[in-house]
């Protein structure tokens, strides 16, 4: 039994396959995915890595749950990549013990030193600015800070997805990492009370609301914006990211825009390391970081790549200092924050 008739599930919620209790054969001519990105994100990736090398690719897409997933499988996992949104997962899983050192040589030739893990266990792959999406209608600044949606002129004017959502709490724990504890709380509970209503469904609700009058700002992904602009399917989106336009927050601490990344890591068990390391080398590959950038609208990790003109239409990205890590450090921080303030419930005053 190959390891590609081991990887269970399917996007579309196929039955679990059998044969989980056998332990995996290397293969080397395939490689099994867990993704916690979309299909219609990952797939031109994948196809273009395996019309480039040969190995195919067998996936299991899911919204969450994947970490605990290989976790729970153990030595007989089937998985060899786990590519992910956030950079709480890529951290988190080295710290569960679920990663393996990635040898491709790619890692450190390509990538920055802030863009990976010091011993090699993971890497990202694209990055996303968490930024202002506002009202071109009802805002005329071109220039605002985090600390400028704190204030009471934004007073019923703010909406935003769950503030406990990985997005979200990765802003907040770059705040953390950069102002402390105690100034972070005070600027989070006046954001709070500056929300027009509780915190309700996805980035791309903000500029609907925007568009419908509810909210002048929403806080939200960059790529966003590209993704609703070139939505043919649903049409509607194109109104909603019409009605906004982008704004790069700093700080009045003089730091950027606060960035995560998506990344991958190789599991500790991968049955196809060999492959694995293949998969990373050609995600980072010019090839690879355009597709991220040209239809997906992130940022490519490889610096020397260009984002897409789309993106670099929306102005200049002047990243934030905090590092990949130390988001990751305020992370339970961050979470156990947002629980204290009852950010969720929506404005307290």
């Amino acid at each position: 039994m190959t390891s590609a008739t081991r990887l269970i599930g399917t996007l579309a919620g196929a039955a679990l396959l059998a044969g989980l209790a056998v332990p995996a054969h290397a293969q080397n001519d395939e490689v099994n995915i867990y993704s916690y990105r979309e299909q219609g994100l990952i797939q031109p990736l994948l196809d273009s890595f395996t019309a480039e090398t040969g190995i195919r690719t067998n996936v299991l897409f899911a919204g969450d749950g994947l970490l605990e997933r290989v976790e729970s499988e153990g030595e007989l996992s089937p998985v060899d990549v786990v590519l992910t949104v956030d950079i709480g997962n890529l951290v988190g899983a080295k710290e569960r013990g679920l990663t393996q050192p990635i040898t491709t040589p790619v890692l450190t030739e390509r990538l920055d030193p802030a863009f990976r893990d010091a011993d090699g266990h993971w890497a990202a792959l694209s990055l996303r600015a968490r930024v202002f999406y506002v009202s071109k209608d009802r805002v005329d600044a071109t220039a605002l800070t985090y600390e400028d949606i704190a204030k009471p002129e934004w007073k019923g004017r703010l909406c935003t997805r769950a503030g406990d959502h990985a997005y979200n709490i990765g802003l907040i724990a770059s705040r953390i990492a950069l102002w402390g504890a105690d100034k972070t709380r005070d600027w989070l509970t006046a954001v709070c009370d500056n929300l027009a209503f509780a915190p309700v469904g996805g980035d791309r609700e903000g500029p609907k609301n925007i568009l419908a009058g509810t909210c002048d700002l929403a806080i939200a992904n960059t790529y966003y914006m590209g993704v609703m602009l070139n939505n043919d399917a649903e049409p509607e989106q194109k109104e909603w990211a019409n009605s906004a336009r982008l704004v790069y927050p700093t700080s009045e601490t003089g730091d950027g825009t606060q960035v995560n990344a998506a990344g991958a890591f190789i599991a500790r068990h991968a049955p196809n390391a060999e492959a694995a390391n293949a998969l990373v080398a050609f995600l980072l590959s010019d090839e690879a970081q355009q597709i991220y950038a040209n239809q997906n609208y992130e940022f490519p990790a490889v610096t020397s790549v260009a984002p897409a003109e789309l993106t670099l239409s929306w102005g200049e990205l002047t990243a934030s200092k905090v590092s990949f890590t130390d988001i990751a450090a305020h992370r339970a921080e961050a979470a156990a924050l947002v629980d204290e303030l009852q950010f969720n419930a929506g404005p307290q005053n």
